[in-house]
């Protein structure tokens, strides 16, 4: 009987359902070229789901390989692994490294909100646990359709649920994220997840499959009919107004089984039997052994039908095409796989050798004794197509910039200020989000230092000496959209500055890139101008990127969303007992604001909630001030006895989050701050933060400002049970919290 392969190379004109699986016509012309046939179906599936644009970045390379003009290394030494690697490792100094990354499941939330936003946890921890390093934190960036949209009501809770349903149960801390609610996400929420786990240097692996006769390891749950397709066709059409395109059936997620496989795995580890390992998330199988051929000495033959199943009734290439959750694949010496698979029997995993690394040159799968897939591997894995996408300034652009807040009317009295400042700290995007965050457990593990409502999430490292990290992610959707160039970075310097609050040195950047259709040319100018943005911004700053992830064709219809290129940044601080919290600690202390004030209202909250507007300009990014306030936060360690940020929401936003955490009233002038009291305590400058300390420490401040180049304002005094703007208002800190604290439980169910 003749094989598959051969029979693909005898009946050559034989229809095949390559659009069907989201190939292009000349995509698939190349493929039978490479082939130099036609491709089996199984081979079929294979390079659609590689050539997706959720695994393969074939609209976005040509705008990623600029982040490898940045200098591979950190503030503090060489990156040990990077972009091209399941995720990023950074050395943090005492033989420790830090691995952590971000990446989007957002069109599997959309259809099925529960699983949609387990299982992107789940993958993102097993990309971390790849790596040789145990996770210790996630954290969530979400973006949502309006507050009071019935759709948001479908989406926000099972996703909320998700994240935290397989977080809590993995028994990892939840430290940060955000919740941010618009008009354009409606239809199209944005799930973003990110890990942290730390490793000793010596623990770093890498996906490789090298040395020929070496065995290949399949271990974890069995394969299943879900997520056949998976992420890797969702995340790469654009969603119809009245749903997705396509409805292939989305991962379920099992977090007891990937606690096990996370300690099944550094047990392995520790004993030095895994030669190179590789987790299956988007595209399954197909992705694994393709990738870890390719990354090796560049062969291997697999028997796919050793895989352990769920489903009896699989065809081969739906067992290629699946992305059941909970898997990983291993390389394996013969001398070690005894060892192996007794380790794997101990946490009650399965495992199963389903094939061998050789020096063929080629990827060969069997079936059942017939050859289903022969190919080059790294055709499938890396040699996928690359497009230049057309694209260009939107014509609207020009006419949105002119369109500035600052023209828009603006409250006089104290009265209209302090309603103001009341209607905005209730806003969806400002508001308290513990309705979202108490389903999360923040502290499990005992090293949670700072999370949720702090500026960034912190964890202890080594208990000893206390060594810990500070990680945060922000985006700015509005100022992208403004200035995809500028809002990039503003995002990055947000992030930057969030981590600096702390007390933690920042030292790189995972990123999250979410845009519309890569097909519109005034997306594709976006997420152009986005990348160059945030490579510039690196540059200036001295931190590299570490790797990440983009999502494309985010749209419903023909409504993108805002460009959102969400940036994580992670730093360390060498105590994490010396950490420098976001609220008001004590009555008495003086309140400084640094930095500068401008008249910068475009994009801002105050512009979108009081007015509904969208135009201008976004704040103007001053990247030599975001690495002087940086550097100052780090050296007021230890004096400053509270530290925020300043961004979405001005410093009122802040003053009103700094009080209302420990119940510290503050009273504040905001004369000299601005022109005006209303551009004092709305305007959403950048490169600023507020800082309290004590009275007998303000000429240690004002010198250490003075050495850093950092301008400083005395604001006033914390105490009292109110915030109270001298000139202005008095806000009762009671009333302040009902406003914060009402919007999501009113909304969602208390």
């Amino acid at each position: 009987m003749l094989d598959t392969v051969t029979l693909a190379s005898s009946d050559p004109d034989r229809e095949q359902p390559w659009a069907d699986l989201g190939l292009k016509e000349d995509e698939y012309q190349r493929i039978r070229e490479i082939l130099g046939r036609r491709p089996t179906s199984s081979e079929l599936a294979m390079y659609s789901v590689m050539w997706s644009e959720h695994c393969s970045y074939k609209s976005s390379k040509v705008h990623l390989r600029q982040f490898g003009e940045i200098p591979q290394e950190t503030p503090i030494g060489p990156m040990l692994a990077g972009i091209g690697e399941n995720a990023g490792v950074i050395d943090i100094g005492q033989g420790y490294a830090v691995s952590f990354k971000v990446e989007s499941h957002n069109h599997p939330s959309y259809v099925e909100p529960y699983q949609g936003a387990a299982t992107g946890v789940g993958g993102i921890v097993r990309d971390i646990i790849a790596m040789g390093a145990r996770p210790v934190a996630v954290m969530d960036p979400l973006r949502f359709g309006p507050l009071d949209a019935d759709d948001t009501h479908r989406v926000l809770p099972g996703i909320v649920a998700g994240v935290g349903g397989y977080g809590n149960c993995l028994g990892l801390p939840n430290i940060g994220g955000e919740a941010v609610f618009d008009q354009t996400y409606l239809g199209n929420p944005l799930v973003n997840a990110l890990c942290v786990g730390v490793m000793r240097h010596e623990d770093l692996h890498l996906a490789k499959a090298s040395g020929t006769g070496n065995l290949v390891i399949l271990y974890g749950a069995r394969t299943g009919g879900d997520g056949i397709g998976g992420v890797s066709v969702l995340a790469s059409e654009t969603f119809d107004a009245d749903g997705p395109a396509k409805r292939p059936s989305v991962q379920v997620g099992d977090p007891f089984m990937e606690k096990l496989l996370i300690e099944c795995t550094l047990e392995l580890f520790s004993a030095g039997v895994v030669a190179g390992i590789q987790d299956l998330g988007g595209a399954g199988l197909s992705c694994a052994t393709s990738e870890l051929a390719s990354a090796g000495d560049g062969g291997m033959r697999c028997e796919l039908d050793r895989v352990p199943l769920r489903d009896s009734t699989l065809a081969p290439e739906e067992i290629l095409m699946s992305e059941s959750q909970e898997r990983m694949m291993a390389v394996v010496e013969p001398a070690d796989v005894d060892a192996f698979m007794a380790i794997c029997a101990k946490w009650d995993v399965e495992a199963v050798a389903i094939g061998e690394v050789t020096d063929s040159g080629r990827l060969e799968i069997t079936w059942h004794g017939e050859v289903v897939v022969d190919v080059p591997p790294r055709t499938v894995a890396h040699d996928g197509p690359v497009y230049e996408r057309p694209y260009a300034r939107p014509t609207w652009q020009d006419a949105l910039q002119a369109d500035a807040a600052e023209a828009l009317a603006r409250p006089e009295s104290g009265d209209e200020l302090r309603e103001t400042l009341l209607r905005l700290v209730a806003s969806p995007n400002l508001c308290d989000k513990s309705w979202i965050t108490d389903q999360y457990d923040r502290y499990v593990q005992g090293n949670t230092v700072l999370a949720q409502p702090a500026d960034s999430g912190m964890v202890r490292v080594d208990e000893d000496t206390h060594l810990g990290v500070s990680v945060a992610t922000d985006c700015n959707g509005r100022f992208a959209k403004l200035d995809p160039y500028a809002g990039a970075q503003l995002a990055l310097a947000e992030a930057y500055r969030n981590v600096a609050t702390g007390g933690a040195k920042p030292l790189a950047v995972s990123d999250c890139l979410n845009f519309g259709s890569p097909e519109d040319t005034d997306v594709m100018w976006q997420f152009a101008e986005a990348c160059r943005g945030l490579k510039d911004a690196c540059l200036e700053l001295g931190i590299p990127v570490t790797g990440g992830n983009v999502s494309l064709y985010n749209q419903t219809g023909e409504t993108a969303i805002l460009p959102t290129p969400v940036v994580a940044v992670l730093g360390v601080i060498d105590d994490v007992r010396r950490r420098t919290p976001s609220s008001f600690q004590a009555a008495g202390e003086q309140i400084v604001l640094l930095g500068t004030t401008g008249e910068e209202l475009s994009g801002s909250e105050w512009a979108h909630v009081v007015h509904g507007h969208l135009g201008g300009l976004p704040p103007q990014v001053d990247l030599p001030a975001e690495r002087a306030l940086a550097r100052l936060l780090a050296d007021v360690v230890g004096v400053a006895t509270s530290a925020h940020d300043l961004s979405d929401g001005g410093l009122a936003q802040a003053l009103s989050e700094a009080c209302l955490d420990k119940s510290v009233g503050a009273t504040v002038s905001v004369d000299g701050v601005a022109d005006t009291a209303f551009l004092g305590l709305f305007a959403e400058s950048a490169a600023r933060a507020i800082v309290t300390v004590a009275s007998e420490d303000i000429e240690e401040l004002r010198a250490l400002c003075a050495r850093h180049d950092v301008p400083m304002a005395e604001l006033g005094t914390t105490g009292g049970d109110a915030l109270v703007v001298e000139g202005a208002f008095e806000l009762p800190l009671d009333e302040l919290r009902t406003a914060w604290t009402a919007t999501l439980p009113a909304a969602l169910g208390a």
